[in-house]
């Protein structure tokens, strides 16, 4: 692929007019999208996906590489060694300029230079006199110079995307990377998570692939950027190194890939862009060039409308103000209308219509199980606790709208006639008050399109207002038997004596029946979690707080989530689709405020 490209010879440019020349360049194929960069003409070689600057007029047609593989990149490295063109006087770096000896900044100068206007130009510049038109496009100017011109454009952009994304930086404290480092931990993969940013389509992200990064290693001021390879992926955050280290670890630093910083390999040709090799391995190779297209060749980057997806996956369709019916904290057997105040990452922060003063909030996220469209209780049968607003809170919330019925999770149809569930019949439950026990459990009414109303044996409150709405196909609802047969310790009811507990025996003391098996869910994803991935989870009990979390067991699709730095005793039970699980890096991603392990000690990692 690379035996049509070399760097133009004096005696080969010597022989050929500026009109031939421009004929040559008015071949390239039309297919091939051209761009013209400081006067001199590139193309991308698979005509799509461009992953750098080529000689287009020496340039060979290639066949089309796989999709997100770098077939061909044959970049612009900027070095320190300035050089003047002979042609049209333009000053650049010596190692992108054409020919043997360095002479011409681009193939038409170094054709052009042999032609009738050659000695006019020169005198020309010579003289004084203004610049021919090819040198005005050109604009010759000394490398700091154009570095600080890159600098500040790229911090202009990148000011412009943060804002456009909503992305923020979080407060300085907890490092995820160096706390996976020092514990030798591995992070969920955020195709585990398919509710967040990017979680329908990382595909397969994975080591090895290049991204091209800021270059830290470097003595200049402004900005410029260097090839690097992810080592190793926790969820959001790459552990990087810079190409050229090779074994050397000692400048690996951790990255999140969804950041306005990290770009797919060729977004520097693309965007003019300075790719200076880090300052610690510049002496290893004199031609850096050569170098990047053995390294690239055949490598995978992040596809090139990337971060167009992750932007578009950060925008959420639930606004401010919106109207929604969610549990009463304070009665989980009914619900309340509840107002959108928030939303951060797709979680939404609700504050109950009655609170005048804002504080009586609750959060969850947006597919949680627990919000619903206005008017849903009263069509399933649900408990609702009606709001005595007063007028000020009416002024108040004078433009808010009822959340559209689309916005919200569907669950499955179920067919209600023949064998269902009844009142009365016993069954094994996640406690919605205690998320680490399992208990003994009661079906205390039956509502339409599938939804249950359950109650924990042994601590129910005489009004039922401790009973919980839980859908036929919820995966936090099991048949009798359950956690004996998955070793998991059953809750028995409170008072109840005759341990160990027995299902047989307590379902004749009851005079109850069990919950016929087939008509619980049986569906188990390939979910992808293993015991001991780290991740981000929301504490249920506490559902404004995400924390830094383990999985510690897996049921089938049951996780066993623990919280880092806290005791065994507040572990949860999760369903491995929970809408409250995110991969390491999604509180950075979104802005939302990450709760580090207590006590947060981390032992002392080389890695920055």
């Amino acid at each position: 692929m690379f035996d049509g490209y070399d760097s133009c010879s004096e005696d080969s440019s010597s022989s050929t007019s500026s009109e031939d020349s421009e004929d040559e360049v008015a071949t390239i194929p039309a297919s091939l999208p051209i761009i013209k960069n400081n006067g001199q003409v590139y193309t991308y070689p698979d005509g799509k996906a461009g992953m750098g600057q080529c000689d287009a007029p020496r340039l060979k047609r290639t066949a089309r590489r796989p999709k997100r593989q770098v077939s061909v990149f044959l970049c612009r490295v900027f070095l320190f060694d300035e050089a003047t063109c002979e042609m049209c006087g333009m000053v650049g770096v010596r190692d992108a300029f054409y020919s043997k000896t360095k002479r011409f900044c681009s193939v038409s100068c170094s054709r052009s230079y042999s032609s009738n206007s050659k000695k006019a130009s020169i005198l020309a510049r010579l003289q004084g006199k203004p610049p021919t038109k090819k040198a005005k496009v050109l604009q010759k100017q000394p490398l700091m110079a154009k570095l600080a011109a890159y600098a500040q454009y790229q911090a202009s952009q990148q000011n412009q995307a943060k804002s456009k994304s909503g992305m923020m930086v979080p407060v300085e404290g907890f490092d995820w990377g160096r706390y996976i480092c020092s514990n030798n931990s591995v992070g969920a993969p955020v195709s585990c998570f398919k509710h967040v940013p990017m979680g329908t389509c990382w595909g397969d992200l994975g080591e090895g692939v290049r991204v091209e990064v800021l270059n830290t290693d470097t003595s200049l001021s402004a900005k410029v950027y260097w090839i690097a390879s992810i080592v190793r992926l926790a969820g959001f955050k790459a552990l990087l190194r810079y190409e050229g280290f090779d074994n050397d670890s000692s400048r690996d630093f951790w990255s999140n890939l969804c950041i306005p910083e990290v770009h797919p390999v060729g977004w520097c040709a693309s965007n003019g862009k300075p790719l200076v090799p880090p300052k610690s391995i510049q002496h290893k190779y004199s031609n850096w060039k050569a170098f990047l297209v053995k390294r690239l060749t055949g490598a995978k980057t992040l596809p090139p409308d990337f971060s167009t997806k992750v932007h578009e996956s950060v925008q959420y369709p639930f606004k401010k103000l919106m109207r929604v019916e969610v549990v009463d904290k304070t009665h989980l057997c009914r619900t309340r209308v509840a107002i959108v105040e928030q939303v951060i990452g797709g979680r939404l922060r609700l504050v109950y219509e009655e609170s005048e003063d804002g504080t009586d909030d609750f959060w969850c996220h947006m597919y949680s199980p627990l919000i619903h469209s206005i008017g849903w209780s009263r069509s399933i049968g649900h408990r609702f606790k009606r709001s005595g607003l007063s007028m000020e809170f009416c002024l108040l919330y004078l433009c808010q709208m009822d959340a559209p019925p689309n916005l919200f999770t569907k669950v499955k149809d179920v067919d209600q006639s023949g064998d269902w569930f009844k009142d009365g019949m016993k069954l094994e439950a996640i406690d919605p008050l205690n998320l680490s026990a399992i208990c003994v459990a009661t079906v205390r009414k039956v509502l339409a399109d599938g939804y249950l109303m359950i109650g924990i044996d042994g601590s129910e409150a005489a009004d039922g207002s401790d009973w919980f709405c839980y859908h036929s196909t919820s995966p936090s609802i099991f048949p009798a038997g359950f956690c004996e047969i998955n070793e998991i310790e059953l809750t028995p009811p409170r008072g109840y004596t005759k341990l160990p507990f027995k299902w047989f025996d307590y379902l004749r003391e009851m005079g109850a029946a069990a919950v016929p098996v087939k008509l619980f869910n049986k569906d188990v994803p390939n979910h992808g979690f293993r015991p001991g991935m780290k991740l981000e989870a929301v504490d249920l009990m506490e559902p404004r707080l995400v924390c830094v979390a383990t999985v510690t067991r897996i049921i089938h699709r049951l996780l066993r989530i623990h919280f880092d730095g806290w005791e065994d005793e507040y572990d949860q039970w999760v369903d491995c689709e929970s809408p409250d699980l995110y991969p390491v890096g999604w509180c950075q991603l979104t802005g939302y405020q990450l709760q580090p392990p207590v006590p947060f000690m981390v032992p002392h990692c080389s890695l920055r």
